[in-house]
C-alpha cells in the first residue's frame, strides 16, 4: 500500500455568526499499482477533533450508516476526497485526525485547527 493522506480544515461563519468547520480528507495513491479500498458500510472516513489528546468531537457519534459493501479504486497518482462537517464547534485550538475506514488498508492524516 502506498497511500498518502492530507487533511484540510476550513472554518466559516454564516450570517448569524455560527461557525462551521469543513473537513476534507484526500487520499492519494502514491504507488505504481491500482489500490482497491474496500468498505463494509457507507462511512468511508472517520474524523476526530482532539484538545490536547482529549476527544471533543467525532464524526460518527450519533450517526447511522448503511451496511453495504463497496469499493473505491485508485489508480497510480489518483486521489479521492472524503468530507465531513463539524457544526457549531467550540472555540479553541485543536488537532483533527482523519482515518480511512477501508478494510485491510490504513491511511490517516492530521492537521491543526483554530476556531
Amino acid at each position: 500500500m502506498a497511500l498518502e493522506g492530507q487533511l484540510d480544515a476550513t472554518v466559516s461563519s454564516d450570517a448569524t455568526g455560527s461557525d462551521t468547520v469543513a473537513l476534507a480528507f484526500t487520499v492519494r495513491n502514491e504507488g505504481t499499482e491500482t489500490e482497491t479500498l474496500r468498505f463494509s458500510d457507507a462511512c468511508k472516513a472517520e474524523f476526530v477533533v482532539q484538545d490536547e489528546g482529549r476527544e471533543v468531537w467525532r464524526y460518527t457519534d450519533g450517526r447511522m450508516f448503511a451496511q453495504m459493501l463497496s469499493a473505491d479504486e485508485l489508480d497510480p497518482d489518483e486521489e479521492t476526497t472524503y468530507e465531513a462537517e463539524w457544526e457549531e464547534p467550540q472555540s479553541g485550538e485543536f488537532t483533527v485526525v482523519a482515518e480511512l475506514q477501508a478494510r485491510e488498508t490504513t491511511c490517516e492524516a492530521r492537521t491543526e485547527l483554530t476556531v
